[in-house]
């Protein structure tokens, strides 16, 4: 970096003390193959145990400091999060980074979208329209993975106040095999802290705690001082989950739902079964609507399956997973790019014809699986009129993310005014 950097790095950390630190895992306390996270691979996407999502307060180690002035960025705070530890900002930070999408996504919903510099996993921009954001697509943005490893020399330049990563991601993964636990340490010391969880799903470094969305989001809003902005969001995830509690049919009338990796190739034969209760917020929107799965958790680690394994189980109904944002552009959903990738492939196959899910038209696109608050909303609305549409109506792939007044499940109104700040 030139001295003007060094010199403003110096400025930013100066601001930033470490207390508290209750960290675990590879960078205990802060101390520092595959591309990452391909919306298509193939490495699973959702593991071993269910979780619960409620939106209640997280408890143990630490919630920080009740809120504050929100957002005006003059008294100290205190935000907690595993594998981090406490870290104490004298100022609210002002710019950040992140690599999977669903931390710029909590942090837009607490009205922080200005300091947003960069994500490497981003969630597809047309998300964001029915809230009046304007993000800008993947292409746009600088990339912190580069030739294969993480790019050092980005990750400098970016200069963040704050990395919105779990720092194990990094070197835990071991996507990139010459990033050691040094080199994270390296970026944390000389260019920002690292504050994150990788709560997407549980991978094989997480042996500490994996929060559910709304607790991450909390931590997050404890970092920023947005404690109103968080409690606003949390009431209007409850109703959402109040209300379709109430008009979901019972238990034994709900069906059985055949969730496929977007890795899965239909025209070679190849599908991914996934397990819905599996850890993770991209597996939210199924615990919320209380999908039952039809492939066992055995099954979702076997690998790869063909149509004769398949149509053995033959589901209701058949979800691709990440489909909704994996087909078309990045400013939209291709209904016609999903079925031309997915459907029609699976209906020419002679054993696939004969499945349930597709003599009866019921194979849709899933959930994108990086979300935060704002995106989790429009994804369980969405789910819940794929699964049941004459209770929640119908799901029209050519109008996504727009849905008909009458078929709102939450009032988007409502959402723009507390990003705003106007609760």
């Amino acid at each position: 970096m030139d001295s003007d950097a060094e010199r403003s790095g110096a400025t930013r950390r100066d601001a930033i003390r470490y207390c508290g630190v209750a960290g675990v895992g590879a960078l205990a306390g802060c101390a520092g193959s595959e591309s990452p996270d391909d919306p298509n691979s193939t490495d699973g996407g959702g593991s071993q145990t269910s979780t619960t999502d409620d939106g209640s307060s997280a408890d143990g180690d630490g919630d920080g400091s009740d809120g504050g002035a929100s957002g005006d960025g003059t008294a100290p705070s205190e935000a907690c999060i595993e594998p981090v530890g406490c870290l104490t900002f004298e100022s609210v930070p002002e710019t950040y980074a992140v690599y999977n999408g669903g931390w710029a996504d909590m942090a837009f919903a607490l009205g922080q979208q200005d300091g947003f510099l960069t994500a490497g996993n981003m969630i597809p921009s047309f998300f964001f329209e029915p809230f009046d954001l304007d993000v800008p697509p993947q292409d746009e943005l600088p990339s912190m993975w580069a030739d294969g490893g993480w790019d050092k020399e980005s990750f400098y330049e970016l200069d963040p106040d704050v990395f919105l990563i779990d720092p194990n991601y990094l070197h835990g993964t071991g996507w990139d095999g010459s990033w050691s636990e040094a080199d994270t340490a390296e970026i944390r010391e000389n260019v920002a802290p690292f504050f994150g969880n990788n709560m997407r799903r549980r991978r094989g470094f997480h042996d500490y705690e994996l929060y559910g969305l709304y607790e991450g989001f909390e931590r997050l809003a404890d970092l920023f001082q947005e404690r109103e902005r968080y409690e606003a969001l949390a009431a209007v995830h409850e109703e959402l989950q109040t209300e379709i509690a109430s008009r979901l049919p019972p238990e034994e009338e709900r069906p059985e739902v055949g969730l496929i990796n977007g890795g899965s190739n239909p025209a070679n034969g190849e599908i991914y079964p996934l397990y819905t209760r599996g850890e993770g917020y991209e597996m939210k929107p199924y615990h919320d609507l209380e999908v039952k799965s039809a492939f066992s958790e055995e099954l979702a680690e076997s690998g790869a399956i063909g149509y004769e394994r398949l149509l053995e189980v033959d589901p209701e109904i058949i979800v691709v997973h990440w489909g909704i944002g994996t087909t078309g552009d990045t400013d939209s959903f291709s209904a016609s790019a999903f079925r031309e990738q997915y459907v029609t492939p699976i209906e020419e196959d002679e054993v696939g014809s004969e499945l349930t899910a597709v003599s009866e038209g019921r194979v849709y696109p899933g959930a994108y699986g990086e979300q935060g608050p704002i995106v989790n909303l429009l994804q369980t609305e969405m789910k819940a009129q794929q699964l049941y549409p004459e209770e929640f109506g119908e799901f029209d792939p050519e109008a996504f993310p727009e849905v008909p007044e009458e078929n709102r499940l939450f009032d988007r109104d409502r959402v723009n005014d507390i990003i705003a700040g106007d609760l």
